[in-house]
């Protein structure tokens, strides 16, 4: 009797996204949630929320500027980014947030222009190298009329709204990733972008600004709401699963339902949501204890950076077309460790040059002229 051995191979894909990725998603998350922040002490005018809204601004413009950079790096081939502007796919959302971002970008820089130039105006008057620096910046003496600030921070509001949407249908389009398809991942994307955001906001309260208590009360709001407002889109993806109203959840979870890796993500994933849901609550609770909001935010930075690292990296290694797992350990070099430090280390260089070269802890234009 002839025996025949057939040999079944798995090929080895290579991941479409790298660690670049992750940063960009993460640092553009933070720069719109950390603009609509901005909403009630700048554009509304509520002294209450101004503290907070200069810390909101200082973070979505630091944001702002180094997110693209994180996206460029993630086409591999970075100069090549031209091609998106020769070639418009008006079907790709890709290609539609090629468009958004850079207009986003510029409007979310006039409206921080607009709102830290009375400041600049001010210490233009002064005397020494910054006095002549802030001069420059604010392009003279003129006087800026409110409805140009209002005008600027709407625009990026509005712009703002659709790189949610882009960032988040991208993903949730492709059919082929069960664990992408869902309407739910781009909520998700925004809840715990706004979680991040106010973390950092928290975090920076405590290193720059003295440890305002509202700041940190506010925020720590914001977490808390957050934390509900996740578990609520989990819950619901979780119940679309159960009874069956979404073939592609339910295959979602038989794609990973026998692997202990993505059992111990997703009680890592409850056990941080809980406890950083318990210590906002704790510290909204006993206010006394609000001084210590930075280790909070510290939480709330892990949670919503880790959630897009196991949506965008882990996913890609639950094999599409055959059993299985692919193997993904990340480098050392410019496309893991690295590339993540790099961009990190490229905010923080952004964040101190805007507090060298602009005065934004001073007041902002709040008032109409």
């Amino acid at each position: 009797m002839n025996s025949m051995v057939i040999e079944v191979l798995t090929p080895r894909y290579a991941m479409a996204w790298y660690p670049w990725a992750v940063q960009y998603f993460f640092m553009i998350a933070i720069s719109y949630s950390a603009l609509m922040l901005t909403v009630p002490g700048l554009l509304l005018g509520k002294q209450r929320f101004l503290p907070l809204a200069k810390i909101a601004l200082l973070v979505s413009v630091s944001c702002t500027l180094v997110g693209p950079v994180a996206l460029l790096a993630d086409l591999h081939q970075p100069l090549r980014f031209w091609h998106f502007y020769t070639n418009i796919t008006p079907w790709s959302w890709m290609s539609i947030g090629s468009l958004l971002l850079p207009l986003y970008l510029v409007l979310v820089v006039a409206y921080a222009w607009l709102a830290w130039r009375p400041a600049m105006q001010e210490q233009a008057q002064e005397d020494g190298w910054m006095a002549r620096v802030s001069g420059w910046i604010a392009l003279g003496q003129w006087q800026a009329p409110r409805w140009m600030l209002v005008l600027a921070g709407l625009g990026a509001l509005v712009f703002s709204f659709g790189i949610m949407l882009y960032t988040g249908a991208e993903v949730a389009v492709l059919q082929s990733r069960p664990l992408w398809h869902t309407e739910w991942l781009p909520v998700m994307f925004v809840i715990t972008g706004l979680i991040a955001a106010a973390g950092l906001i928290l975090l920076l309260n405590r290193l720059m600004t003295g440890n305002d208590e509202d700041v940190n009360l506010q925020g720590l709001t914001v977490i808390f709401v957050g934390m509900i407002l996740a578990a609520v889109v989990a819950a619901l993806w979780l119940t679309e699963g159960i009874t069956g109203y979404s073939p592609s959840v339910q295959e979602a979870f038989a794609s990973v339902k026998n692997s202990p890796q993505w059992t111990a993500v997703a009680v890592w994933g409850l056990l941080a949501g809980i406890a950083l849901a318990l210590s906002a609550a704790v510290l909204l609770k006993k206010q006394s204890w609000l001084g210590f909001g930075w280790l909070v935010g510290l939480l709330a930075l892990h949670v919503g950076w880790t959630f897009r690292w196991m949506v965008l990296m882990e996913v890609q290694t639950v094999a599409k077309n055959t059993a299985g797992y692919y193997q993904y350990a990340i480098e050392a070099g410019s496309y893991g460790f690295m590339g993540i430090i790099g961009t990190f280390g490229l905010w923080l260089a952004a964040l101190l040059i805007i507090d060298i070269l602009v005065p934004w802890k001073k007041g902002m234009q709040v008032r109409a002229h």
